[in-house]
């Protein structure tokens, strides 16, 4: 059934004049009757009583229009629900980030994208790397930042190298001399635990450059970088982590960084995901701050 036949009765049962329904609704007369006939046949049951050019509701109308009135306020609602819906999306940024960008790199970027928006709505979902990709391509988040690439094979988003960090070789800052013989570094990862946070974009090449170097170090595994560096502090071993997620500590003097001459290490790389559909007004803005706050020439979307 039209919705707008089921208008026209509406108003033409309020009125009981179809001449001034018509000029209510921006309709001719014939029109309105046309409408109000085709739905009395399809419900087989006269609506209105007519005498000449008056008409009047009849009792079965009245019945159809509570019903009537119900329908229309329902898909009214409805219609409404879902314009607020898109309005809320519209303005609405979700970001699945991983915990060493969400520390490193977020602050700034979201600094500048609050300045343009002031008014924004933002949710931040903090996860681990594996996990951006199925949210970005389900459309949970409008972008993900994170530290391994998408497989173009298993998920349907965009993934490009965003930034890359210099990995560099960090220990406790007490007692150790910067100026050591060159093999310092050597006897250091031989005598000390290495602590991995799991990183899978260069943990591998990075155990791979240091067997091809003769070492075999005795390696803790630690699943989060922030805990990494706190046992790092404590004396517990040693890391190889990416010199962005260690610069405040370096320049406070909690940590020191080790020369490693001779050893070629692998970078880390830090990756943008966004879905293939064109990214929301408010993602674009957001990249666009992200953009400026490393110092891109180039775009990011």
């Amino acid at each position: 059934m039209d919705l707008r036949v089921l208008r026209t009765f509406q108003a033409a049962a309020h009125l009981e004049n179809f001449r001034e329904t018509a000029e209510r609704l921006g309709l001719s007369q014939p029109t309105v009757s046309a409408q109000v006939r085709e739905l009395e046949l399809e419900l087989g049951e006269a609506l209105f009583d007519r005498s000449g050019r008056r008409v009047r509701l009849n009792q079965a109308g009245q019945v159809f229009l509570t019903h009537a009135e119900q329908a229309l306020k329902a898909y009214d609602l409805g219609r409404q629900a879902v314009r607020d819906h898109q309005r809320q999306a519209a303005d609405h940024l979700a970001i699945a980030i991983a915990p060493e960008p969400a520390r490193t790199l977020l602050p700034r970027a979201l600094h500048r994208y609050c300045d343009l928006r002031p008014d924004a709505r933002v949710s931040v979902e903090v996860v681990p790397s594996v996990q951006i990709p199925a949210l970005v391509e389900g459309g949970t988040a409008d972008l993900g930042i994170g530290q391994i690439a998408a497989n173009p094979e298993r998920y349907a988003v965009h993934c490009r190298e965003l930034l890359h960090d210099r990995v560099v070789l960090v220990a406790r800052h007490d007692g150790l001399d910067h100026d050591q013989a060159p093999a310092f570094w050597r006897n250091l990862i031989s005598e000390q635990r290495l602590l991995s946070y799991g990183h899978p974009a260069y943990w591998p090449d990075l155990l791979q450059v240091l067997e091809h170097a003769g070492l075999h170090p005795r390696v803790l595994r630690v699943t989060q970088v922030e805990l990494t560096r706190r046992l790092v502090e404590e004396g517990i071993g040693v890391s190889f982590l990416p010199e962005r997620s260690v610069r405040r500590e370096l320049l406070e003097g909690r940590l020191m960084e080790v020369p490693t001459p001779g050893l070629l290490l692998p970078a880390a790389p830090t990756f943008l995901i966004l879905p293939h559909e064109p990214v929301s007004e408010p993602a674009k803005d957001f990249l666009e701050a992200l953009r400026a706050t490393l110092h891109l020439a180039a775009p990011l979307a």
